[in-house]
């Protein structure tokens, strides 16, 4: 490769590099061209798969201030460069090196941090960032509705005991109406009463 060339390829991988959130190296020794069409697919619509020299990454890595890859940079080289949800990439990769074992991830970094083959693994294992987000957004809305419940049920609970106290006052006013009538025809009957004596004594 010429100079410039390899001025380019630096040059476009370090910007590679500084763009992804997340890179995977991986050693693609045995796959078919149809097979790493395939895996490039599998990665979903936010990560590349780019066959790369070990010692224009190792450059390039370094031009972008990137560090801890040397040690993944032998041998056969390709890498994922991820630009959105690291755990689709991270999927894309353990499903297709299931079905295709040739596949070796080595490492990678995330936001910067080294990643080992078993912690990629793991990210895997995750789930991605749309199911979190649903969840999260479920969980939300479950405490919203709970909160409405909250606030609604004291209201709720007023309106019952005052309705229990108004039906408990219309039961109850017959029978206090009652003795009031009685109370208010018992001096009649009395005042009665004695005229009835009044009038025997005067006979």
């Amino acid at each position: 490769m010429a100079r410039p060339d390899k001025a380019a390829a630096v040059a476009e991988l370090a910007d590679e590099f500084r763009a992804s959130n997340a890179v995977v190296l991986t050693e693609y020794r045995g796959l078919t061209v149809k097979q790493l069409t395939e895996l490039r697919r599998s990665l979903g619509g936010n990560a590349s798969y780019a066959v790369v020299k070990n010692t224009l990454t190792k450059i390039a890595a370094r031009e972008a201030g990137i560090s801890g890859l040397d040690d993944y940079l032998s041998g056969p080289s390709a890498i994922a460069f991820v630009k959105g949800d690291p755990v689709e990439a991270a999927k894309g990769l353990r499903d297709f090196a299931k079905a295709n074992p040739v596949l070796v991830v080595k490492g990678g970094l995330l936001d910067g941090e080294p990643l080992s083959s078993e912690e990629i693994t793991k990210l895997a294992d995750l789930e991605s960032r749309e199911v979190l987000l649903a969840k999260l957004a479920g969980a939300m809305k479950a405490s919203l509705q709970n909160a409405v419940s909250l606030f609604n049920a004291p209201l709720a609970q007023t309106a019952r005991v005052l309705e229990a106290l108004r039906q408990k006052v219309e039961a109850e006013a017959p029978a206090v109406e009652a003795p009031a009538a009685e109370a208010a025809e018992a001096p009649a009957t009395e005042a009665a009463d004695a005229a009835e004596a009044t009038e025997q004594n005067e006979g």
